[in-house]
């Protein structure tokens, strides 16, 4: 059986789905790793490491059993696939309609990491937690870089600086890891979500909880969308507290749908001049009214910024994370050496976005046929 290896074609994609330690672990007697060429290079992998693992470097990784990538296929990728072949990757599978459409076409069975199920035999296999945690740590970061003044309490002979103010909207995986970053650095931590029952969280990590707006719990650990009402109701809350900070970093998402809107453009002008925004969810439109995807501005001398593909600026790190996720589900796909699809299972059924020619995951069936998901 071969496992192939491409290198990603997307702009500005610079991970890769395998790096050389984890196929070392899959690579041996009946199992052969196909690594294309230069395909580590934007995380900083040479060739020379995955051939010490024991994999191959080739041109053209496509005519394996299992192709493994991070970002969907292009048009060009996904004509290469055929029937008898598995690809796993990062598939977009409610935002990418096309592209889900061409992988039917293909008749290739397909499996979109966004998809796994969450639940705790599948946590190793969490790719969207992992690679969140990278997005969260990161935006730490760039809020601590752009901000220009200090996180933390400074006591000198010139007297005391106080603390920065940071306020984490979305409290999942990735706010979570931006509140712990934020509190190393030293900033004092405010953070909401419309969950209530990630509170506990965010005090455990030294963060003080903001309780404003009405709750909305959702299924599979996210939250569901709001009514314009509600959402109108929490956007009053939520912008006195906005007007009292340093730094906001936003992070929540509704699967499929645009981001919602967490900061209005009137809560960014009672924001205090210097302060900055880090809009994480810029790919679905972004939690800020004025946030420009892509792009960095200033409006009302708030600095608002809203990076894309923030894993891919930590693409090493970020690479390894996700390769013991494709790991993880590729070892429930392997038997002496074979494919063997067990679609009794609930991770290999929850994954599967196509196959035989069909989108069989049924949200995603939708999305497909509706205009306005392409």
């Amino acid at each position: 059986m071969r496992i192939g290896v491409p290198k990603e074609t997307a702009d500005g994609e610079l991970r890769v789905a395998l790096v050389p330690e984890i196929a070392r672990k899959l690579a041996g007697d009946q199992v052969q790793v196909l690594v294309q060429r230069g395909a580590g290079a934007g995380a900083l992998i040479p060739d020379s490491q995955y051939e010490e693992a024991g994999a191959k470097l080739v041109d053209d990784p496509w005519d394996a059993d299992v192709v493994v990538k991070v970002a969907p296929p292009s048009a060009d990728e996904a004509g290469r696939l055929t029937r008898d072949r598995v690809l796993i990757g990062f598939l977009q599978p409610l935002t990418n309609a096309e592209g889900v459409r061409a992988l039917a076409q293909s008749g290739t069975t397909s499996f979109a990491m966004e998809l796994i199920p969450r639940i705790s035999r599948a946590q190793s296999m969490d790719a969207l937690s992992s690679q969140s945690n990278v997005g969260g740590y990161r935006a730490a970061l760039i809020g601590a870089q752009e901000l220009g003044r200090f996180f933390p309490m400074l006591m000198t002979a010139a007297g005391t600086i106080r603390p920065a103010t940071v306020l984490v909207l979305g409290v999942g995986v990735a706010g979570l890891q931006a509140i712990a970053t934020a509190r190393r650095l030293g900033a004092v931590v405010q953070a909401f979500d419309v969950r209530p029952e990630v509170a506990d969280q965010v005090r455990s990590l030294g963060a003080t909880w903001l309780e404003v707006g009405p709750e909305a719990s959702g299924e599979g650990g996210y939250a569901r969308e709001l009514t314009e009402e509600e959402q109108a109701e929490q956007q009053r809350a939520l912008q006195e507290a906005i007007g009292k900070v340093d730094v906001v970093i936003t992070t929540a998402l509704v699967p499929g749908r645009r981001a919602p809107i967490l900061v209005t453009a009137q809560a960014v002008e009672n924001m205090k001049p210097g302060s900055v925004i880090v809009d994480l969810a810029g790919e679905a439109g972004g939690n800020c009214e004025l946030s420009e995807p892509g792009q960095t501005v200033i409006k009302h001398d708030v600095k608002i910024t809203a990076p894309l593909n923030v894993p891919s600026t930590m693409a090493e790190h970020a690479s390894q994370l996700y390769s013991r996720n494709v790991e993880a589900l590729v070892g429930l796909m392997i038997e002496d050496g074979a494919v063997k699809l067990d679609f009794e299972d609930e991770i290999i059924a929850g994954a599967c976005l196509t196959k035989g020619g069909e989108i069989v995951n049924e949200r995603a069936k939708q999305a497909a046929a509706t205009p306005s998901a392409q």
